[in-house]
């Protein structure tokens, strides 16, 4: 189950339990040729994605939706620990709210399961409450359900 908090006015928290170790997750959020096989909400696939898990590496996913929609997103490597933590920025080409999100992937080992927590924090309280009006907790869900599904055909 992937569950989404509010912490502050500016920040979303997400969660997710794995039933994989935290050096497969860690692979599944930074491995372009994992990234393809589930990110995006359902109807949603990337069909471009470049991504390196380095400070300071740009990344860029294009993706496609129903009826040919493409969203673009950008951003770059704010810091990272693999398997532990990812930090990265975020902007999309058609933002529909102000400034840089940042987003930071804390993975911790439960055995040999991983919680994932996803901290996303954006500039302004305003931005908050503008994807919060997006069904994005609903298109986590469905991304971190095919991140399972990619795991378990890992294993």
């Amino acid at each position: 189950m992937t569950d989404v908090l509010t912490r502050g006015d500016r920040e979303l928290v997400v969660t997710r339990r794995f039933a994989a170790p935290r050096d497969r997750v860690f692979a599944a959020l930074t491995v372009p040729g994992l990234l393809v096989q589930w990110y995006g909400a359902r109807g949603w696939r990337l069909v471009e994605c470049s991504f390196e898990a380095a400070v300071g590496a740009a990344y860029l996913f294009v993706s496609e939706g129903p009826g040919g929609a493409r969203m673009t997103q950008r951003g770059e490597v704010r810091a990272v620990e693999p398997p532990v933590s990812i930090t990265v920025s975020e902007v999309f080409d058609d933002q529909s709210y102000p400034g840089v999100t940042v987003i930071t992937h804390d993975l911790t080992e439960e055995g040999a399961a991983t919680l994932l927590t996803t901290t996303i924090r954006y500039a302004t309280p305003a931005g908050r409450a503008t994807a919060l009006r997006y069904p994005m907790a609903r298109g986590m869900a469905e991304a971190y359900t095919r991140i399972d599904l990619l795991l378990e055909g890992q294993a």
